[in-house]
């Protein structure tokens, strides 16, 4: 039996349209092909997302499955009410932007052709993959960054015509005899490729295609709050497609710089603040730093090693527009390793004072319950 689209999404049926494109998103960021490489099940599991959000993010074929459920759609096939024909290049060509910063596209998926259901189709040109080096203050602010990209485009002069073989549809049909009767398939053309075009004049520095390799800048706008591994898509920056077909796309891989001193965990910021005994004795302010500049926090006097400061709104924005992750100061108190003669018989004439033995309150958290809090 078909499993639910409404339980492939983990929602409600009288979720909202809000509801049902943050789920997909969910589920196509855990199963996007470039986290799981090779892994069939993942890629099933993406697919089923896909032909989930299709149908539920459109108020007509919505309508139908609640009233009638996979029936509603058996025998119209393809992509968009029955899986049969559903392949990666339709899910990103039509859904490549379900992640507003254009997070998506398609792992080993590029090529192909664009547009759905009969008729021509359009040639679709290969993508282009670069990464993209990022600093911890460039992923919370977000950012700029033009990008030098050698991509073929069509040559000047290149003129294409239309495929006689396949007479500029793109396929070619056969027809054989088989025991049940006259059998009827198609499949691209080989001699256009698919296309439906072929070469009709080309300059001599042009490759059989009648492309060139040119460099171009190409602008990326990066959203705030992207992650390790996570990628965008800039429709139409890839290589050019025969025959005047659709550019593919230019994938751009983030990559995080290591901050020096500070950590990152989803969208929280750690840092470690030593402090002295004086400081910690008596209290201080101290200078930390955010990647929006230094800010300056109180230290109490009498704080324990290892207590936990939360900077509210101080981390890394969410990708997903939930607000802003937390800055978590760590206090340690540093033990000097050497000791003067003067510091030493100041030690050695405290080791006796009762202010000085260890008398934790229950106010004074285990290190278990700290990092308890942290997560909580």
């Amino acid at each position: 039996m078909k499993e639910d689209y409404y339980d492939i999404l983990k929602i409600s049926k009288s979720a909202s349209v809000t509801e049902i494109k943050k789920a997909y998103r969910k589920k196509a960021v855990k199963y996007h092909p470039d986290k799981n490489p090779d892994d069939t099940e993942a890629e099933e599991k993406f697919k089923k997302a896909a032909e989930a959000y299709d149908v539920l993010s459109n108020p007509d074929k919505r309508a139908r499955y609640d009233q009638m459920g996979h029936a509603a759609f058996d025998g119209s096939g393809g992509f968009g009410g029955g899986a049969g024909g559903m392949n990666m290049d339709d899910i990103f060509s039509q859904f490549g932007d379900i992640f507003g910063s254009g997070f998506g596209g398609g792992g080993g998926f590029s090529g192909g052709f664009g547009g759905f259901g009969g008729g021509q189709r359009r040639a679709k040109g290969s993508n282009l993959r670069i990464r993209v080096k990022l600093t911890l203050e460039e992923i919370a602010n977000g950012v700029e960054k033009k990008i030098k990209v050698k991509r073929k485009t069509q040559a000047e002069g290149t003129t294409y015509k239309t495929c006689s073989t396949c007479g500029g549809s793109g396929q070619v049909t056969r027809v054989t005899n088989t025991i049940l009767g006259r059998m009827q398939t198609a499949s691209p053309c080989n001699v256009c490729g698919g296309s439906g075009q072929m070469i009709d004049k080309k300059s001599a520095d042009a490759d059989a295609q009648g492309f060139k390799v040119h460099e171009e800048t190409v602008s990326i706008k990066i959203p705030p709050g992207v992650v390790e591994g996570m990628q965008l898509k800039v429709a139409g920056k890839g290589n050019d497609a025969p025959g005047n077909g659709i550019a593919g796309d230019l994938l751009v891989a983030i990559e995080e710089k290591e901050h020096e001193q500070l950590q990152r965990e989803g969208d929280n910021l750690h840092y470690d603040l030593y402090v002295s005994f004086s400081e910690a004795a008596l209290g201080e302010s101290k200078d930390i730093q955010t990647v929006n500049g230094k800010v300056r926090i109180k230290i109490e006097p009498g704080v324990q090693s290892g207590k936990i400061l939360r900077l509210r709104g101080k981390g890394i924005p969410s990708i997903n527009g939930y607000g802003k992750g937390d800055l978590l100061v760590h206090v340690n108190v540093w033990t000097p390793k050497t000791l003067s003669k003067e510091q030493k018989e100041f030690f050695e004439k405290m080791s006796g004072d009762t202010n000085f033995e260890p008398n934790p309150e229950k106010s004074d958290k285990s290190f278990f319950e700290k990092v308890k809090d942290m997560f909580s």
